[in-house]
């Protein structure tokens, strides 16, 4: 039952609430310029770490990862997710009576950076199908230390990120424990390339060089995953 439990993600919210208290005392301390620069410098390594994932697409995949970009957009467009994730956003500050205006922001933006990246997926899953929980150690350690950066810009917005990671990362690895033959290496390096284009939207937002709606590409994940099952599956056949 042990096994089963997200433990990997428990420790991960611990270290984000820890990060996120030291960062919001701090947040009065930090002058608007140096709060200007630390934002400038999570977009840039969070667009390397989107290139860096994106190359992770398997070979003869490419043009699964395209569809699952435009039909994930579609679906997430449809559904119009980016107004789901702002509505619930305002709905927990009314309800916690919290002020500011960042709030909604900081917590869909560093939900996007905490949990649609590489160490993320493949940290779930190992915990999930092996109760290997390294890797999202390793990750929760370096999300406790960014996350005192973003709280010091976003706010309390950040430690309620830990919702939402919950149920993805959380979700993620109790759905490998009961399906470890679904999860395979073209699986994993085909979320990871998903995710890294996901991870760049949000680096061009984070910059102010566009504005992508990446809750409404959060769907090609999903999409993603069921191509490369299907590739598997009817390939060797076609």
């Amino acid at each position: 039952m042990t096994k089963k439990l997200p433990i990997g993600t428990f420790v991960n919210m611990a270290t984000v609430v820890i990060g996120s208290l030291i960062g919001m005392a701090l947040q009065q301390s930090f002058p608007e310029e140096i709060k200007e620069i630390v934002f400038q410098a999570i977009g840039l390594c969070v667009l390397l770490i989107g290139v860096l994932m994106s190359q992770k697409v398997p070979e003869g995949y490419l043009l699964v990862l395209i569809f699952s970009m435009l039909l994930g957009g579609i679906i997430g467009q449809g559904l119009h997710l980016d107004q789901f994730f702002q509505n619930t956003g305002d709905a927990i500050k009314v309800l916690f009576s919290i002020e500011g205006d960042n709030f909604t922001e900081g917590l869909v933006t560093t939900f996007l950076i905490f949990c649609i990246g590489s160490m993320t997926i493949v940290g779930a899953i190992e915990e999930g199908v092996s109760g290997n929980r390294e890797l999202l150690l390793a990750k929760s350690l370096l999300d406790g230390i960014t996350s005192i950066a973003l709280a010091s810009t976003y706010g309390i917005g950040v430690l309620f990120s830990i919702v939402p990671m919950l149920i993805f990362q959380g979700g993620i690895t109790v759905l490998a424990s009961y399906s470890k033959s679904f999860f395979t290496e073209k699986m994993i390096g085909m979320l990871s390339a998903t995710g890294g284009l996901l991870i760049l939207g949000l680096g061009v937002n984070i910059l102010q060089l566009g504005e992508i709606k990446v809750e409404n590409l959060l769907p090609a994940l999903l999409v993603g995953a069921i191509g490369a099952w299907a590739m598997q599956k009817y390939k060797p056949s076609l």
